[in-house]
C-alpha cells in the first residue's frame, strides 16, 4: 500500500475518532453520505466533460474519499475494511476478464460483452440464492440511478433475454401510441384535477420510457443525449439573451414571436 493511501486511511480514522475527531464526520452514517457520493460522481463527470484535467485530479480524490469514508464506517461496525474492498474488486476484475488473466480466448467486443454479462448473471443468481428469493434479470439495477439511466439499463436487461423489438418501426409506433394516450388523458372531463394529473403523469412516464427505447435502438445513451440537448439549448438561449440586450430590450419586453424569430436566426448561425 502506498504511503499516500496509508496516510489517507489514517486521516479518515482521525476524522472519525470520538472526542478528538471532526464533529461533522463523526455524525455521518452510510445513508447520510450517499448524497455526497452522488454529487462527487457528477463533479467528476463535469470535469471530464469540460476537459479540465487539473480539476479532475481533485475531483477523483474527493470521490476516492467517499470510498474511504464508507470503509471507515464499515470498519467501526466490524463489517469489512478498506483492504476487503480491494480484495473483492481484484477478484471480480480477474474473473470478469478471463481473456486477459487466464487462457480463455475472447477476441471480439461481442464475445467480451457476452462473457461480462454471463459473469454478472452468475453474481445475480448467487445473491438471489443467498437471500432466498426468486432471481430476476432486473436484479441489482440501483434504484438511486438517474431515471433515464435506470430506464436504459432496464431495457438493455430485458432485451438480453429477447424482450425487445428487432425493428425500428414498432419502437417509433409505440411513441406515437403513447403520445395519443397522453392526449386522451389531457382531454378527459370525467375526473377531478388530482385524478387527472395522476393519469397524465402515468402516461407521460410511459412516453418518456418509450423515447428512451428509441434512443437505445439508435445506439445512443439517453443521459448523454439529454446532456447534449441541455447544453445546446442553454448555449442558444444565452445567445438570444445577448441579442435582445443588443436591441436595448429585456427578455420580458419581447413577445414570444419575437423571441422565436431571434431563436431561429441564431440556430442558423455558425456555432
Amino acid at each position: 500500500m502506498s504511503a499516500n493511501l496509508t496516510q489517507l486511511l489514517s486521516i479518515m480514522q482521525q476524522l472519525r475518532t470520538p472526542e478528538t475527531g471532526c464533529p461533522w464526520d463523526l455524525k455521518q452514517t452510510f445513508d447520510s453520505v450517499v448524497p455526497h457520493t452522488i454529487e462527487e460522481a457528477y463533479e467528476v463527470a463535469d470535469a471530464i466533460a469540460n476537459k479540465d484535467f487539473d480539476d479532475l485530479k481533485g475531483e477523483l480524490g474527493d470521490l476516492l474519499f467517499q470510498v474511504v469514508f464508507y470503509a471507515q464506517m464499515a470498519k467501526e461496525q466490524e463489517l469489512f475494511e478498506f483492504d476487503d474492498i480491494l480484495a473483492v474488486l481484484n477478484e471480480k476484475l480477474i474473473r470478469r476478464h478471463p481473456h486477459v488473466f487466464s487462457t480463455s480466448e475472447l477476441k471480439t467486443d461481442a464475445e467480451i460483452n457476452a462473457n461480462w454479462e454471463a459473469e454478472k448473471e452468475k453474481e445475480r443468481q448467487k445473491k438471489a440464492q443467498s437471500q432466498n428469493k426468486q432471481e430476476s434479470i432486473l436484479d441489482n439495477i440501483p434504484l438511486a440511478l438517474p431515471a433515464l439511466t435506470r430506464a436504459y439499463k432496464i431495457q438493455k436487461r430485458a432485451a438480453s433475454v429477447g424482450f425487445d423489438w428487432a425493428e425500428l418501426e414498432p419502437v417509433i409506433a409505440k411513441i406515437h401510441e403513447e403520445i395519443d394516450e397522453v392526449l386522451v388523458e389531457v382531454k378527459r372531463t370525467d375526473l377531478d384535477e388530482t385524478q387527472q394529473k395522476a393519469r397524465i403523469v402515468d402516461e407521460l412516464g410511459d412516453l418518456l420510457f418509450a423515447n428512451v427505447n428509441l434512443i437505445r435502438h439508435l445506439k445512443a445513451n439517453p443521459e448523454q443525449v439529454l446532456t447534449q440537448a441541455n447544453s445546446k439549448f442553454s448555449t442558444r438561449f444565452k445567445r438570444v439573451e445577448e441579442h435582445v440586450k443588443l436591441l436595448g430590450k429585456e427578455m420580458g419586453d419581447c413577445t414570444l414571436n419575437e423571441l422565436d424569430a431571434i431563436w431561429n436566426e441564431i440556430k442558423h448561425l455558425p456555432k
